[in-house]
Order: C-alpha cells, then sequence, then structure tokens
C-alpha cells in the first residue's frame, strides 16, 4: 500500500553534506521515504513521511532531523482554523511548524 500524507507539511530534513551513505534511513523508514542515489541518502517521497522519527534516532552522523508527530497535526489545525488546505507554511522558510 502506497501511503501519503499532508502535502508539504512534514518538517523532515536531510543534510546531505553530513550523510555517509551508511543506509539505515532507508532501512528503518516504514513508508520508504528514503533512496539510495549513489553513495548519499536522498528524500524520495516526502509527503509520505509520517514524522515517527526513525530515522532521525537511527541516523549516527545527524544528517537527518524531523519533529517527529508535529507537521500533520499542525497542518490540519492550522488549515482548520484558517479555513484553507492543511498547511504549516513550511515553504515560508526554514523552520517547519
Amino acid at each position: 500500500m502506497d501511503f501519503e500524507y499532508l502535502k508539504n507539511v512534514t518538517s523532515l530534513k536531510l543534510d546531505v553534506e553530513k550523510c555517509t551513505g551508511c543506509t539505515m534511513c532507508t532501512v528503518v523508514c516504514p513508508h520508504a521515504v528514503f533512496v539510495m542515489e549513489g553513495a548519499k541518502a536522498r528524500i524520495d517521497k516526502r509527503d509520505h513521511c509520517m514524522e515517527c522519527g526513525a530515522c532521525a534516532r537511527n541516523c549516527a552522523f545527524n544528517a537527518i532531523s524531523v519533529k517527529h508527530g508535529v507537521g500533520c497535526a499542525t497542518g490540519i489545525i492550522i488549515g482548520a482554523l484558517r479555513g484553507t488546505e492543511p498547511t504549516c507554511d513550511c515553504m515560508k522558510g526554514d523552520e517547519c511548524c
């Protein structure tokens, strides 16, 4: 099954410079958000991220950050308050939610 959560609300970030290509993120992610591209990980399915935090907790090189559990809930609340589609305004700056 191909799960997709809310569009553009995840707080998931990958610092490719810190990535060593250990593949741990591809192993622990329950929704296959990451793929290996050459010797580095790449976020392939950002909107499939459910912000469980498994990738960040298992990255020994601190290349991945995610505010586990905040993106989807925050996006829904903001959308409800504004009367719009769910969003956390991630596209407006570096910080999400």
